[in-house]
C-alpha cells in the first residue's frame, strides 16, 4: 500500500486550474532530447525561449535564441515563429524547422540558415527520411516527396478520395501510428494504400456552415465490410512503385512494417480478420514478391502484434521480437531464417517497450513492470545469455530516452512523493552522471487530501485489482462522505500507477476538495497485466469489468466513512460504456452517473477493435445482445447524464442517440448534453465547460 499527503492548507483548485493551468503540472524540460550522433542533450528554456545544449560532462548553455532564428528566417524570406518549440536536430550541428510549408535549416553556431526544401502549403503527415534529406507528406488522398533542389514529386495519382495513400491504416490499431516508412538510407519509401470504397459511408453534420453541411466518413462497423490495405514501395532513383504481394484475403491486417538493415527486404506482421492468427512475413523490397514466413503465432482468443522487429546492431541477421505468447509480453531473439535463438525475458510481468541496444549489439535495453504492475523500470538484457539487470533506482514510473551512442540514457521519473526528477545515467553501471531537473511540488500550498494506492482481490480471491482512493482535505473518519467512482476499464489503458498523484488528475483532487471521496479501480481487461487478465473480456465485454468494479463498491461500502447511499460514477468512451453498464446492470447501487461518449451497442463500433474482443455480431450474437445497453434502459434508477460530441468519429453519435430514443420509447427519464462540433474528446477551453457540467451534476444530485 502506498499513500501520500500533499503538504498544504489554504488554496483551493479552480476548474481552470484543473485543466488549463500548466504551472500546476510538475516542471519539465521542454523538447528534451539527445543531439544526433553525440552524448549531448538539448532542451528549450521556458524563461528565455532559447535552445539549450549540454553534455554529460558540461552544464547546458544557450546555443540558439528566438531573435537570431527569426532574423535568419526573415533573411530567407519565410515568416517569423513565435517560439523555438518546433526545432529538430538535423545533425550534430544544424537544426531544422517546419514553417508554413517550408523546411528551414539553421546552424546555431554560424547563425546562418537557408530554405532546405519546400512542401505544399496543404501538406499533412510529414515524415522525414532518417538523414533528413527527403520528406514524405500527404495531401488529400495522395502521397508526395520533397527534397532539396527538386520539384515536389507526386508519388500516387489517386482521384478517388475513398482510396488513401500514405496515411495510418486499420484505424491506428496494432501499434500503427503513421502510413509512411522510409528505408534506413532514405532511398526508398514504403507506404500504406487503404482502399475504403467497400466501406459504408457514415454521415457527420457540420453545423458551422449555413445551411449545415454533410461530411461523410468511412466507418467500418463490426461484422460489416472492412477496408482493403496494400503496401507500396517507391524507389526514389527509378521513380517506380511496386506493391508487396500480400495476397488474399483482402480483409486482413498488415502491421508492424520493418525494413531490413540492407534495404532488400520488408517484413510485415500479417493478421487475419479474426485476429487469432499472425504470420511474420518477408517480402522482396525490389519486386514485392513474397519470400517466406519466418514464424506464426496463434491464440484461440486474439493475437495483437504491436511492435516492429528490432534488428540487432552489427548482426543484420538477428532481431528481437516482442510477443505475448507465454502469457506476458516478452523479448525473443530470432535469426532472419525464422529460428528462435532464445527467449530473453521471462516472468509474470510485462515488457512495455524495447528502448534500444548498445552499439555492439551485445545488450538490449527495455522497460517493464517486473518490480510491480504500478511501476516502470529500465533494464538491460544480455543477448548471449538472457541475463538481465535493472538500471533505474527508486520506486515509481521511469520514462527513458536512450542516447544515440547507447552509452547513456535520460531518466524522466516520478513517484507519489516525487513530482519529477530528470537525470542522465550511464548504461554500464546505471550510475547517475548528471541531474538535469528536480521539480518542486507545484501543489505546495493547496489543500489536498490523501491519495492511497492499494490492491483488493477480485471475486476469484487471488487476482489483484489495483485501486486509488483520494480522501478530502481535513478528512474525518467519523463523517460520512459521498463517493465518485471514476472509471475507464477498457483495453490499452491503466489508470493507476506509482507515479505523481498516483496517476490521478487535478479534477479528482478538486472533487476531493469539494468533499467527495474519489475512487478508481483498474479492472480485468485493462492494460499491462498479462494476457489472462486482458482476455477475461473475450466475447463478453461489460461482464468481468462490472464484476470487478462491484468488488470495489463492496470495499467502499465496508468503510465506515463512506455513505453507501451516495455513490456516483463517471467515465468517458469505454468509461462511458462502463458508467452506463453499472447504472443499468446494478440498478440502485449508484445514485448518479455521468457517461461521456459512451459505446451503447457494440455493433455500431469499428471492425478492428470490436472483433478482437467480441468476434463479429454474426459469430457471437449472445455476447453482443448481453453487452447491448439498449436492452437494459428500463433498469435505470437514479440520475444519469449522458454527454456526446456531435461529430464524434470514434464512438459515433448514434450510440447515445439510440439510447435516448429507447429511453423515450420506454418512458425512462434521463439528462442529456451535447458538444456541437466536438469529436470524441472535448478538448481545449471547452474541457473546462465539460467538467463544470459534470461537477455541477454531482453537486446537484449526489452531495
Amino acid at each position: 500500500m502506498a499513500s501520500f499527503t500533499a503538504t498544504a492548507q489554504q488554496k483551493l483548485l479552480t476548474m481552470e486550474d484543473a485543466f488549463m493551468n500548466s504551472s500546476l503540472s510538475p516542471a519539465n524540460l521542454r523538447r528534451l532530447n539527445w543531439v544526433p550522433g553525440t552524448n549531448d542533450y538539448s532542451y528549450v528554456s521556458d524563461k528565455m525561449d532559447q535552445l539549450m545544449r549540454g553534455s554529460v560532462r558540461e552544464n547546458a548553455r544557450p546555443v540558439l535564441s528566438l531573435a537570431d532564428l527569426n532574423a535568419a528566417l526573415e533573411k530567407a524570406g519565410t515568416g517569423k515563429v513565435a517560439n523555438v518549440n518546433g526545432l529538430e536536430w538535423l545533425n550534430a550541428n544544424e537544426v531544422v524547422l517546419k514553417q508554413n510549408g517550408t523546411v528551414f535549416r539553421y546552424n546555431p553556431q554560424t547563425k546562418a540558415g537557408q530554405v532546405f526544401y519546400r512542401l505544399d502549403a496543404a501538406a499533412e503527415n510529414p515524415d522525414f527520411a532518417p538523414n533528413h534529406q527527403r520528406v514524405a507528406y500527404t495531401k488529400a488522398q495522395n502521397l508526395f516527396i520533397s527534397q532539396p533542389g527538386k520539384e515536389n514529386q507526386q508519388i500516387t495519382q489517386e482521384n478517388n478520395p475513398a482510396i488513401m495513400n500514405g496515411q495510418a491504416a486499420h484505424r491506428s490499431e496494432f501499434g500503427i501510428s503513421k502510413g509512411t516508412f522510409w528505408s534506413p538510407s532514405g532511398n526508398s519509401l514504403a507506404f500504406y494504400r487503404m482502399d475504403q470504397t467497400m466501406v459504408t459511408d457514415y454521415p457527420l453534420v457540420d453545423i458551422s456552415a449555413v445551411p449545415a453541411k454533410l461530411n461523410n466518413i468511412k466507418y467500418p462497423m463490426a461484422g460489416g465490410k472492412s477496408h482493403h490495405v496494400t503496401v507500396g514501395v517507391y524507389n526514389v532513383a527509378s521513380g517506380k512503385t511496386v506493391f508487396l504481394k500480400t495476397g488474399e484475403p483482402a480483409e486482413q491486417y498488415l502491421t508492424n512494417l520493418t525494413w531490413s538493415p540492407d534495404e532488400k527486404s520488408i517484413y510485415l506482421a500479417v493478421v487475419n480478420r479474426a485476429q487469432n492468427h499472425m504470420w511474420l512475413n518477408q517480402y522482396d523490397a525490389a519486386t514485392g514478391a513474397f519470400v517466406k514466413t519466418l514464424f506464426e503465432e496463434q491464440n484461440e482468443k486474439w493475437v495483437e502484434p504491436e511492435h516492429p522487429m528490432y534488428f540487432v546492431p552489427n548482426h543484420p541477421d538477428q532481431f528481437v521480437w516482442i510477443s505475448e505468447r507465454d502469457g506476458f509480453d516478452h523479448l525473443y531473439l530470432y535469426s532472419t531464417n525464422g529460428k528462435l535463438i532464445r527467449q530473453l525475458t521471462k516472468g509474470d510481468w510485462v515488457v512495455t517497450d524495447l528502448v534500444g541496444f548498445d552499439k555492439n549489439g551485445r545488450e538490449a535495453y527495455y522497460t517493464s513492470t517486473a518490480e510491480s504492475p504500478l511501476e516502470r523500470h529500465f533494464y538491460a538484457a544480455e543477448l548471449s545469455t538472457g541475463r538481465t539487470g535493472r538500471l533505474t533506482q527508486g520506486s515509481g514510473v521511469h520514462n527513458i530516452t536512450f542516447s544515440p551512442t547507447g552509452q547513456f540514457f535520460i531518466d524522466n521519473y516520478s513517484s507519489p512523493a516525487t513530482p519529477r526528477t530528470i537525470r542522465i545515467l550511464d548504461t554500464d553501471a546505471g550510475k547517475i552522471t548528471k541531474t538535469l531537473l528536480v521539480a518542486p511540488n507545484p501543489l505546495e500550498g493547496y489543500a489536498l487530501g490523501e491519495t492511497t494506492v492499494f490492491p483488493i482481490k477480485a471475486e476469484d480471491g487471488t487476482t489483484d485489482l489495483f485501486c486509488r482512493m483520494i480522501t478530502p482535505p481535513n478528512f474525518d473518519e467519523k463523517k460520512k462522505y459521498p463517493v465518485v467512482v471514476y472509471v475507464y476499464g477498457g483495453p490499452h489503458a491503466q489508470m493507476i500507477t506509482n507515479g505523481w498523484l498516483g496517476g490521478s488528475n487535478l479534477w479528482m483532487q478538486l472533487m476531493a476538495q469539494k468533499g467527495y471521496i474519489v475512487f478508481t479501480l483498474d479492472n480485468r481487461g485493462s492494460a499491462d497485466r498479462g494476457r489472462a487478465f486482458e482476455q477475461a473480456i473475450f466475447r463478453q465485454v461489460g461482464v468481468p469489468e462490472v464484476s470487478d468494479q462491484m468488488q470495489g463498491v463492496a470495499y467502499l461500502k465496508g468503510l465506515p466513512y463512506v455513505d453507501a447511499n451516495r455513490l456516483g460514477v463517471h467515465g468517458w468512451s469505454y468509461g462511458g460504456f462502463m458508467t452506463t453498464s453499472l447504472m443499468l446492470k446494478k440498478p440502485g447501487v449508484f445514485k448518479v452517473g455521468v457517461a461521456g461518449g459512451p459505446v451503447i451497442d457494440w455493433r455500431l463500433y469499428e471492425v478492428m477493435y470490436t472483433e478482437r474482443y467480441m468476434d463479429t455480431p454474426q459469430e457471437n450474437p449472445q455476447g453482443f445482445e448481453q453487452a447491448n445497453l439498449l436492452n437494459q434502459v428500463k433498469n435505470l434508477k437514479g440520475k444519469l447524464l449522458m454527454i456526446h460530441g456531435t461529430v464524434d468519429d470514434v464512438v459515433v453519435w448514434q450510440h447515445s442517440q439510440s439510447f435516448l430514443k429507447k429511453a423515450v420509447d420506454e418512458g425512462v427519464l434521463l439528462d442529456y448534453f451535447v458538444y456541437p462540433g466536438h469529436p470524441h474528446n472535448v478538448g481545449g477551453k471547452d474541457r473546462v465547460h465539460l467538467y463544470k457540467k459534470v461537477t455541477e451534476y454531482f453537486d446537484e444530485h449526489l452531495k
